[in-house]
């Protein structure tokens, strides 16, 4: 089972033993008869594309999502992110109107996030798939369990990792985190339900710049 799945290799020794336990065993078989019966997003190498980008090594900040976007062609295995071409769907439109109030960087023509990642932010769906036009159709199968697993990985094996925390699903996982040598940055949800009650005007994006600067990292170019 190990080796069946596509997963970086920093981050396939750091989890190996998740990929024989009985929940993960079940989840992978729920995933493959799901497959067989309707759409599945994102596209099934695509599915750990956040692992594939950021490598345990280079993690330096954490995005916490909940479900992969659900609509066509919108999935890469990046929360927040959709593949170039791709119009912005609205949390993603308000993470850029909040990055250009904050640091006066103009939205981008591309809602790809990838550049993002490749500089060390893991951007961390809880759930990894779903089914076409059902959100949180796969919440409560198994990827929670996998993900949180992620989470306490990064908290044990690195230091100084700034978590990024907008809404209360990805808020309930501070209790992951170990406060003491991380730092917590936690706002409303983007979407348009919420970004006016604590998300507009956080500045987390400058934030965590000036604390990876503060520690001697390089700060993310947004």
């Amino acid at each position: 089972m190990k080796n069946n799945v596509e997963i970086e290799e920093s981050w396939k020794e750091a989890l190996s033993a998740e990929f024989d336990k009985p929940y993960f065993l079940k989840l992978v078989e729920f995933v493959k008869a799901e497959k067989k019966q309707q759409v599945i997003y994102p596209p099934g190498p695509r599915i750990f594309s956040a692992f594939a980008h950021t490598p345990l090594l280079k993690v330096k900040v954490v995005i916490l999502g909940q479900d992969p976007y659900h609509g066509e062609g919108q999935a890469h295995g990046l929360c927040f992110s959709v593949p170039d071409g791709i119009p912005f769907p609205p949390s993603l439109n308000n993470i850029f109107k909040e990055l250009k109030d904050d640091l006066g960087i103009d939205k981008p023509r591309s809602g790809n996030l990838e550049g993002w990642a490749d500089q060390g932010v893991l951007l961390l769906n809880t759930t990894l798939t779903v089914c076409q036009a059902a959100p949180a159709s796969h919440a409560g199968k198994g990827w929670e369990t996998f993900t949180d697993e992620v989470i306490r990985i990064i908290s044990l094996r690195k230091e100084g990792v700034v978590f990024i925390l907008w809404g209360n699903h990805a808020k309930k996982k501070q209790a992951l985190i170990n406060t003491s040598k991380h730092v917590v940055l936690s706002a409303a949800h983007p979407s348009p339900l919420s970004a006016y009650a604590g998300f507009f005007g956080c500045k987390h994006f400058s934030k965590t710049n000036e604390i990876l600067k503060r520690i001697g990292l390089e700060p993310i170019n947004w």
